[in-house]
């Protein structure tokens, strides 16, 4: 007994061992699973997604969250496509909010793109900005609370970032997550430029690629209505959902569902 204790013991410190050397390696390509990329949007950073990646993780899925610039439709997306160009094999690509107007653009003609999820996200029509789409249907509430703070751009001069007043961050994004939570979530926001807001779309890859979308009908920040006009439009298979525009963070399962459901129909 004493025996096959210690070899059991030791086969789980080989299996960890292991584990631990593909986890420093970074996402590995599967035979079996495509990689899912996330990309999050205004007002969030790479670890909005962290519940969600969890999730697939333990799923099995290689996990990529790329850091979206926040500085300008077109080199967002830009960005994104550098990065869909660094994973081999299929990918399932995943944008939350702005994230999924960047999506859009950037993987329009990536034959190697399966999926598009959009995550209480925006769809844009070629000629549509972001903030358009935002105020086409009512029920939005973020626009009376961002504060607008003059600043240099690189390499395009003077511009202005949006944030979030930090008194108006839980009610209007994360009202279903904890208040000590959403505070954090408040004081460490990143900033988007009014710029690429306003920027319009050059390119619809929801058009050629199939998709789905979570729609939050607890959302403030865009309107229900807005992302049931996009869901159909794009004819994608669409999910709704009693959540606030900070889905990612207070709902990780749903949105996690979503994208592995994506990923087995589109590489089974």
């Amino acid at each position: 007994m004493a025996l096959r204790t210690a070899m059991t013991a030791g086969v789980a410190v080989a299996a960890l061992v292991a584990g631990s050397a593909s986890a420093a390696a970074g996402p590995r390509p599967s035979a079996q699973k495509p990689t899912v990329v996330l990309v999050h949007g205004a007002f969030a950073d790479s670890s909005s997604w962290n519940g969600v990646v969890k999730e697939l993780l333990r799923d099995g899925y290689p996990v990529v969250a790329a850091a979206n610039p926040l500085r300008g439709l077109h080199s967002d997306a830009q960005y994104v496509r550098s990065v869909l160009a660094s994973v081999k094999g299929p990918i399932v690509l995943a944008g939350h909010s702005y994230g999924g107007s960047v999506m859009s653009e950037a993987a329009d003609g990536d034959k190697d793109v399966k999926a598009l999820v959009y995550i209480a996200s925006f769809a844009p029509e070629k000629g549509e900005s972001t903030s358009a789409l935002a105020a086409k249907f009512p029920g939005g509430q973020l626009g009376e609370a961002l504060n607008q703070v003059p600043v240099t751009v690189p390499g395009t001069g003077a511009g202005t970032d949006l944030y979030i007043k930090q008194d108006q961050f839980r009610r209007v994004f994360a009202a279903d997550v904890p208040r000590k939570e959403a505070a954090l979530m408040a004081a460490t926001q990143r900033p988007i430029t009014s710029a690429a807001l306003d920027e319009k779309a050059t390119r619809t890859a929801w058009k050629s690629i199939r998709s789905w979308f979570l729609i939050t009908r607890q959302d403030l920040a865009i309107p229900p209505d807005s992302m049931r006009f996009m869901a159909k439009r794009a004819k994608s298979r669409t999910v709704e959902i009693n959540a606030s525009h900070a889905v990612t963070v207070s709902e990780p399962d749903a949105v996690a569902d979503l994208i592995v459901e994506a990923a087995r129909a589109t590489t089974r």
